[in-house]
C-alpha cells in the first residue's frame, strides 16, 4: 500500500469515524444539522452508521484492497448525497465546502486503490 494510499485512508477513516459515532450518537450539533437539512435523527443516525462501516472498511482495505475498495465507493456515493442535500437547501459554499473536500479525498482514494494499490 502506498504512503498516499494510508495517508487517505487515515484522514478518511478518523472523519468518517468521528462525524459517524456523533450522528448515531445524536449529538446535538448533529441533530440540528438534520433538522437544518430537513432529515429525522433516525435518518441521520443511519447515515452515521454508514459512515462508521464505510471508516472500517478503509481499514480493512489496508490488508485486503476490495474491502477498501468497495468501502471508498460507499463513502463517495455518501458524499455525492451530502452535497446533493447542501444544494437542496441552498446552503452557502462555506457549510457546502467539508462535503466537497472529503468528496475529493474519497475519489482520490478510489483512483489510488484502483490504480496503484491492487
Amino acid at each position: 500500500m502506498s504512503i498516499p494510499t494510508i495517508t487517505l485512508t487515515v484522514l478518511l477513516a478518523a472523519q468518517f469515524t468521528v462525524f459517524g459515532i456523533l450522528k448515531l450518537a445524536a449529538a446535538k450539533q448533529m441533530r440540528d444539522r438534520a433538522a437544518h437539512v430537513g432529515m429525522t435523527v433516525t435518518t441521520y443516525r443511519m447515515i452515521g452508521a454508514l459512515e462508521v462501516a464505510g471508516a472500517a472498511g478503509l481499514v480493512i482495505g489496508t490488508v485486503w484492497w476490495p474491502a477498501g475498495l468497495a468501502a471508498g465507493i460507499g463513502l463517495v456515493l455518501l458524499m455525492v448525497g451530502a452535497i446533493a442535500t447542501h444544494l437542496r437547501v441552498h446552503d452557502k459554499l462555506s457549510a457546502a465546502a467539508p462535503a466537497i473536500v472529503t468528496f475529493f479525498l474519497a475519489v482520490g482514494y478510489v483512483a489510488l486503490v484502483l490504480t496503484v494499490d491492487r
